[in-house]
C-alpha cells in the first residue's frame, strides 16, 4: 500500500520539475533576446554540471555507477542552490547577463535532470531512490 501511494507523489514530483524545466526556459529565452550573450553560455553551463559523469567513468563499476570520487563533485553541480547563488550573485552585482543566462541553463539542467528521474548520487556512486 506504501509503495502505491509513493508512485504519485513522484510523478508529481518529476512534473513539478519539468514544469520548472519549462519556466526556465521560457526565462533564458527572455534574458538572451533581451541581451546578446551569445550561444556558449546556454550550452557551456547547460551541459557543465554533467562533466563530473567524466571524472567518474571507470572500468570495473556496475551499471549505471559512477566512481566515487565523482560522487561529491556530481552532487555539488546538481543541487539547485548553486545555479540560485550565482544566479543572485550575478543581478545583484549587476555582472554581465551572460552569468544570468549560464545560471539560468544550469538551474535548466538540474531541473531536466529531476524530471526524468536522475538525482543525486549516494558516496558509492549509484542514484539514490
Amino acid at each position: 500500500m506504501e509503495a502505491a501511494l509513493a508512485r504519485p507523489t513522484l510523478a508529481y514530483r518529476r512534473l513539478a520539475y519539468g514544469l520548472l524545466a519549462v519556466a526556465l526556459l521560457g526565462l533564458i529565452v527572455l534574458e538572451y533576446t533581451r541581451h546578446t550573450v551569445g550561444w556558449w553560455p546556454p550550452v557551456a553551463f547547460g551541459a557543465g554540471p554533467d562533466l563530473a559523469l567524466l571524472l567518474g567513468a571507470s572500468s570495473g563499476l556496475a551499471r549505471g555507477q559512477l566512481h566515487p570520487r565523482a560522487v561529491p563533485l556530481y552532487n555539488l553541480l546538481h543541487r539547485f542552490w548553486a545555479p540560485l547563488a550565482l544566479g543572485v550573485v550575478a543581478v545583484a552585482a549587476g555582472l554581465s547577463p551572460v552569468w544570468t543566462v549560464g545560471a539560468l541553463a544550469w538551474a535548466v539542467h538540474v531541473a531536466i535532470d529531476r524530471a526524468v528521474g536522475y538525482g543525486l548520487r549516494t558516496p558509492d556512486g549509484f542514484q539514490r531512490r
